[in-house]
């Protein structure tokens, strides 16, 4: 017998069956197989929220949660934001090898060449409400650069892709900034593409009367190294989100606003925004104590801690929370800091976090950075949603390139009720409303 399957008797039958077992997993059809008769449908998987089903094969990011690694396209996360800028990790992503010097320039040359918005598009961000959500505007924005451009339904076609790939990387952080700007009631500025491409965003969020903006290179270096960790997570709910929309043929701009739109929940990319909310709330650092107990107690929530991954120290928040030394010895120190810092130290040495491995995330600490290089929370999620766009990418190229995958439709387990007769609208007695 073959080793690699998977033996199943059926009790209702008294039938087995082979299932083959490859990397660790069987294939869900396999067990449609399995019937009590003719007449029966086959055995499904019910699995609420993918928590142990496998959607596709991918080959760009790795992660093993109880190990605490991440990397991209076999390249440790560590690595990666030590040595490289965010363009050479984006090119990485997408294309698979990190880049050679003029691949890197033709590289950058082609995000550079995208980075205007159409004069059309700006009237559109105009249109928005003063007080309008940054992310809500950003998501409606990607979304409506689909009218722009009329290639744009081709995905099947690669030149296409690349194109439109090339012009949502350049795209993303002007709309970000504009999103930014519009805010704040300040006229929008044009892209400077003398820059890098943190330098040039931030010239694009900040720049006001000087004729040419300089960036502290201290917190552009951070702001590329967030951008890096952030670039890609496997297949969490916005890359999902990616999958599924993209499996319908529809095109980029269309489907990265829905994964953006995924992001922008509090429990995915809004995580760092609820962990400031808890830092105001504990207030200072002789108060963390009592919280921590009160967390315990189940009366309130260690946000920024525990990850559906990782059941070991999130590698990301290792990195970040070094980022963060560099930026506040630009910034000064946010009071905030010592806080998260002390609320780190004794979930780590309790045994109630311990034994619940619940460790420190990348959220925990991204959102006091943020806050500390002048951003309003409503950005943050904005923030996050411009470095992974290129994770959504790659994931949505690596899915149409992918001959196994089909447009996504799940199976359901119907509960409603059985074949019922209309009653004539004058005989029908009130139910309560559900």
């Amino acid at each position: 017998m073959d080793k690699n399957t998977l033996s199943i008797t059926d009790n209702r039958t008294g039938k087995t069956y082979s299932v083959a077992v490859s990397d660790g997993t069987i294939r869900t059809m396999d067990l449609r197989q399995i019937k009590t008769d003719a007449e029966d449908f086959g055995l499904m998987g019910y699995d609420p929220a993918f928590m142990n089903t496998a959607s596709c094969r991918s080959a760009i990011t790795f992660i093993d949660g109880e190990k605490g690694i991440l990397r991209y396209r076999g390249y440790p996360i560590e690595d990666l934001a030590e040595t490289c800028s965010f363009l050479e990790v984006a090119y990485l992503i997408l294309h698979g090898d990190l880049p050679t010097e003029d691949q890197l320039n033709e590289w950058a040359d082609q995000v550079r060449h995208h980075t205007m918005l159409h004069e059309t598009t700006k009237k559109f961000l105009e249109g928005f409400r003063y007080d309008a959500h940054p992310m809500a505007m950003f998501v409606s924005t990607v979304a409506a650069l689909a009218t722009v451009y009329p290639d744009v339904r081709k995905v099947l076609d690669p030149e296409v892709r690349a194109r439109q790939i090339a012009r949502l990387v350049g795209k993303v952080p002007t709309i970000a900034a504009y999103c930014y700007r519009h805010s704040l009631g300040y006229p929008y500025v044009y892209p400077d593409n003398d820059l890098s491409y943190t330098e040039n965003f931030m010239n694009m969020l900040w720049k006001m009367v000087e004729p040419k903006y300089s960036a502290n290179p201290a917190l552009a270096r951070a702001l590329d190294v967030l951008f890096i960790l952030h670039a890609d997570h496997e297949q969490n709910c916005s890359a999902n989100a990616m999958r599924a929309v993209g499996s319908s043929q529809a095109d980029p701009f269309l489907a990265t606003a829905a994964a953006a739109a995924a992001l922008s929940g509090p429990l995915h990319g809004g995580a760092n925004e609820e962990v400031l909310k808890m830092l105001d709330e504990i207030g200072s650092v002789a108060n963390v104590p009592a919280y921590v107990e009160k967390v315990k107690a189940g009366k309130g929530k260690l946000m920024g801690f525990g990850h559906r991954v990782y059941k070991n120290y999130d590698p990301r928040a290792r990195i970040i929370k070094w980022t963060a030394d560099r930026v506040f010895e630009v910034t000064g120190r946010n009071p905030k800091l010592d806080i998260a810092l002390e609320l780190e130290r004794i979930a780590l040495q309790d045994e109630y976090f311990v034994t619940r491995k619940l460790y420190p995330n990348v959220d925990f600490y991204s959102g006091i950075i943020y806050k500390a290089m002048g951003f309003s929370p409503d950005m943050f999620t904005v923030l996050f949603a411009i470095p992974r766009t290129v994770g959504w990418l790659a994931q949505w190229q690596e899915m149409l390139t992918d001959p196994e995958q089909k447009i996504a439709r799940p199976r359901q387990i119907y509960t409603g009720q059985e074949t019922r007769k209309v009653v004539p609208l004058e005989k029908r007695v009130a139910h309560a409303v559900v």
